[in-house]
């Protein structure tokens, strides 16, 4: 595992107040429920095409496999391979990419499990000698990354990288297992982009952090 792209990494202060609900629009139901928009959808998008950029710089093979973790990764994933195809057409190097899935279950409310829960089928033979690239909406302790990271390196690919468009300053085990950091941010419970909390708020554009009363009110 390579250290991580920090040469412009984009860190979030643990102070950041974020932006007034008033300047962005979103649904309506979730008005008392999000506190503010911590990550704007128009710069998450601009950041995860600079990620697509670092992806297509390291891998040299012309075809990669993708393993989206969902179901928190599937906006993620989606759009940096679309990136990925974008920067492919307008350069000389066009990386073929195939997108393969795993459903983890790592959170229980607002709080990590920190197990590796895989639903439906754990054989991932298919990644035998592939070069592989894991897509994670966010790695928070790193516990379950690092457990996933095994479990993938038991299948002999090629070669494993990660990116992660969201990494918590509450490891150093999280920042060192992630090759491609969107955006490192405080301890905080973040909703929105397909970012859950008891399946609630994936519908968000923005990543937002969600209040008190939205956490009661979803409550399990």
């Amino acid at each position: 595992m390579s250290s991580p792209q920090q040469s412009d990494e984009m860190r979030i202060k643990d102070d950041w107040p974020g932006y007034n609900l008033d300047l962005f629009t979103y649904p309506e139901h979730y008005h008392d429920d999000i506190e503010n928009v911590y990550i704007p959808h128009g710069v998450i998008m601009d950041r995860i095409e600079r990620l697509a950029r670092y992806v297509m710089e390291d891998f040299e093979d012309s075809k990669i496999m993708v393993l989206c973790v969902l179901k928190g990764g599937y906006k993620f994933c989606a759009d940096l391979v679309e990136f990925i195809k974008v920067l492919g057409r307008s350069s000389n190097r066009y990386l073929e990419t195939r997108v393969e899935f795993i459903r983890l279950k790592s959170y229980l409310n607002d709080q990590s499990t920190e197990d590796l829960h895989i639903i439906g089928s754990s054989d991932l033979s298919f990644l035998h000698g592939k070069s592989v690239l894991i897509v994670e909406a966010i790695v928070d302790t790193g516990k379950t990354m690092k457990a996933l990271l095994k479990h993938v390196q038991s299948f002999e690919p090629k070669m494993v990288k990660v990116a992660g468009l969201l990494v918590k300053r509450v490891s150093n085990i999280a920042e060192s297992l992630t090759d491609y950091v969107g955006f490192e941010i405080p301890n905080r419970f973040v909703v929105g982009y397909a970012l859950d909390y008891n399946e609630y708020f994936r519908d968000l554009n923005h990543i937002c952090i969600i209040s008190k009363s939205g956490k009661m009110k979803y409550k399990i």
